[in-house]
């Protein structure tokens, strides 16, 4: 049979198609004119376009395709009809010469693997040299990357962050002296800086500095959810009429507003900020949403009101509390990488099943501001998006089964649960299991040490506000909180991913230098509350890996491994003395005999500030993922060690080195001989390396971590 030759516009076709297939609620035109503004007979291969995001335009060609890249570089910047955003990437795309020859193209094109870069304003380009290489599902998490509105997003995050400072001035010039007192004791913060060597006064300045920013984001993230949800609901008038220049009194007005919202639901969003606007006074009230309005109102026109982490991008800058609990922010790309190995880790999910996804069950113990659970929840939709899932509708699954969250600051789990809630803003759901643990002197007179005391027993007392221990806000409303627990079984989950506090009992540097017991001083805890605190965590943490020396990090790596089922999947950031330090032996022990698929990332740099995947530290750090076991024996631990040459530069970079280490290859094994490992490229760019070695239970430590060249 003669074969038919598929020329480029089929192929552009057909590849639109598929995209489609696989990216819910993306709208595709191929060879399409007048798709461009001011450029109406310009022919872009493919235009991809949805709300809220930038359009991203594909350019393709048969190999060899000298020309591809040109014609691509030649849509940046323009913008595409009835569109907010400008084009800020454009995808080259090549494919190769035997496709044209398919007798179906569409079966080929779906199986093939393809090359391709992104090319971006001023000559940038990823990768810098050569090209990537992928799967149709390759090539769609790439455009869902490039589709952010980067430049868009940080304006509006500088500006958001700007409003709030106005807040801040606001409540400093106010009367009433005893306002932000007031604020402070409603929203459970933390008096962190007593334990500072600085004048009483000081302290005091940054206090008050601080709670005026935190309650100052907490009514602008519940103003900008509630733009996104006006119209979506009928009964849910915009801001502009309840704050703005239609209402006559605007912080009564706004009060009745968000308690319509509560009657839908979203409690942890709307209840925290409706109890700071109640104590401000009306004048007050009336300035700061006239303030925060404008500025919501600014991410609407910017096309960011579907920004998730736009709020959380500038909450995490505003906390003081997590520097004095050393709980690092992650990094967004770092938790994308972290969840991308971990996810491929998991055995036997069918991705297109809803049902079978609504079984897992994943927790964070320490979320802080939710990057971790973000970057899972992106990971499981796209993979059921990938499949012919639609990533809408597996929403409230994910929220009210799949995902479990806990920390001790309620500000960090307001965040959360935003930036849960907003990736699907419009579609409600019950429930969650987000919760505020207690922690420090209790009204009982016990004490309490947060998620860690699920080690202790499976069923917990939680709160949403630790500051008002009466009541609990939670996604369903408010209940006494005697009556509510959260419940999460010995070996009950599928995985435990978190990046924990690093903080040591016996640090005596920065903010816990006058400390007793440093991992026990934040939320203004005494030094008997320390003692008592030091106490309970030695009786609940007896025969596990924990150490106070090494810090609390090694009693969460031990809840994890206590709440794993057989087969979990653990992912971690850990110090990187967890490789090497004689205190961490008992945790590299317990994974070598409990756990197989080990892996161990290090960035191996000689910048001090790019030796970690986390924000604002100069420590370096680790990722360790692994698989607990399940009826596996094994009697040779072997461990894959990566060493990156830098912190991944972004989620495209990130995406890139995730998919090399998660590919089906044969990798290099430390018995081959002085050769080195097995590189890891992003197109013509070296990341890292990569190898395997045979590591004993009984060995002292991990070796191969932060090397530079394994040759």
């Amino acid at each position: 049979m003669e074969q038919s030759h598929s020329n480029e516009t089929n192929a552009n076709k057909a590849l639109s198609d598929l995209i489609k297939r696989v990216m819910h609620g993306r709208r595709t035109q191929p060879e399409s004119t007048g798709i461009l503004e001011d450029f109406p007979r310009e022919q872009p291969d493919i235009t991809i376009t949805a709300p809220g995001q930038s359009p991203v335009v594909i350019e393709a060609e048969y190999m060899p395709a000298s020309n591809v890249e040109e014609e691509a570089k030649e849509r940046v910047g323009k913008r595409v009809v009835n569109q907010t955003h400008p084009i800020e990437a454009v995808i080259a795309v090549r494919y190769p010469a035997s496709l044209a020859q398919a007798d179906n193209l569409d079966a080929a094109l779906e199986s093939c693997r393809l090359s391709y870069c992104a090319v971006y304003p001023k000559g940038r380009r990823f990768p810098k040299t050569d090209w990537l290489e992928g799967s149709i599902s390759d090539l769609a998490d790439l455009i869902d990357l490039v589709a952010v509105p980067r430049s868009a997003f940080d304006k509006a995050a500088k500006d958001l962050s700007n409003s709030i400072d106005s807040v801040v001035s606001v409540l400093e010039n106010s009367p009433a002296v005893h306002l932000t007192d007031e604020i402070f004791s409603l929203l459970g913060l933390a008096d962190v800086i007593q334990t500072q060597r600085i004048p009483e006064a000081k302290k005091r300045e940054l206090k008050n500095t601080q709670t005026r920013r935190i309650a100052g984001a907490i009514i602008a993230n519940a103003l900008i959810f509630h733009e996104r949800i006006a119209g979506v609901h009928q009964h849910i008038q915009p801001i502009d009429h309840v704050c703005g220049r239609f209402a006559d009194n605007p912080k009564q007005d706004t009060l009745d507003a968000w308690q319509n919202i509560l009657a839908i639901n979203y409690w942890p969003i709307f209840d925290a900020a409706k109890n700071i606007i109640h104590l401000l006074p009306a004048r007050e009230a009336s300035q700061i949403l006239e303030i925060l309005k404008n500025a919501a109102e600014s991410i609407r026109k910017a096309g960011l009101l579907y920004e998730h982490d736009l709020t959380g991008h500038v909450f995490q800058r505003l906390i003081i509390d997590r520097k004095y609990l050393a709980a690092f922010y992650t990094l967004p790309e770092s938790a994308a990488l972290l969840a991308r190995l971990a996810i491929a880790k998991m055995k036997g999910i069918d991705w297109k099943d809803a049902q079978s996804i609504g079984k897992l069950r994943i927790a964070d113990f320490a979320c802080g501001t939710g990057a971790l659970l973000a970057a899972i929840y992106d990971q499981i939709t796209a993979r059921h998006e990938r499949t012919g899932g639609n990533p809408e509708t597996l929403h409230p699954t994910m929220i009210e089964q799949v995902l479990y969250g806990c920390d001790v600051m309620p500000y960090a789990v307001h965040i959360t649960a935003s930036t849960l809630s907003g990736k699907q803003p419009i579609r409600t759901y019950d429930n969650s299991h987000l919760y505020t643990m207690p922690y420090g002197r209790q009204e009982d007179n016990t004490v309490q040490i947060g998620s860690l005391e699920f080690l202790d027993k499976p069923e917990q007392r939680v709160l949403f506000h630790t500051g008002d221990p009466a009541k609990r806000i939670g996604s369903a409303g408010e209940e006494a909180a005697e009556l509510l627990k959260a419940n999460v079984p010995d070996q009950s989950l599928d995985m435990v991913i978190m990046n924990p506090p690093f903080v040591r009992n016996t640090s005596r540097e920065g903010q816990t230098a006058t400390a007793f017991a440093a991992a026990f001083a934040a939320f203004a805890a005494s030094k008997e509350d320390q003692k008592a605190m030091v106490n309970k965590m030695s009786q609940i943490t007896m025969d596990t890996c924990y150490d106070g020396n090494i810090g609390i990090a090694s009693a969460f790596a031990a809840l994890a491994d206590k709440k794993l089922k057989p087969g979990g999947i653990l992912a971690l950031i850990l110090p990187l003395t967890v490789s090497v330090s004689s205190r961490w032996q008992k945790l590299r022990t317990l994974l070598a005999e409990n756990y197989i698929d080990i892996e161990v990332v290090s960035i191996a740099t000689a910048d001090s500030y790019d030796v970690a995947f986390s924000a604002d530290t100069s420590m370096a750090d680790c990722l360790v993922v692994a698989r607990k076991l399940n009826s596996e024996i094994h009697d040779n631990l072997r461990i894959r060690f990566t060493s990156l040459l830098r912190r991944p530069a972004g989620f495209v970079q990130a995406s890139e080195i995730a998919k090399q280490l998660t590919a089906d290859k044969a990798i290099r094994e430390l018995e081959d001989g002085p050769f080195g490992g097995t590189d890891i490229f992003c197109g013509g760019e070296k990341m890292g390396e990569t190898i395997t070695a045979s590591v004993p239970s009984n060995n002292p430590a991990w070796n191969p971590v932060r090397i530079h060249d394994f040759s």
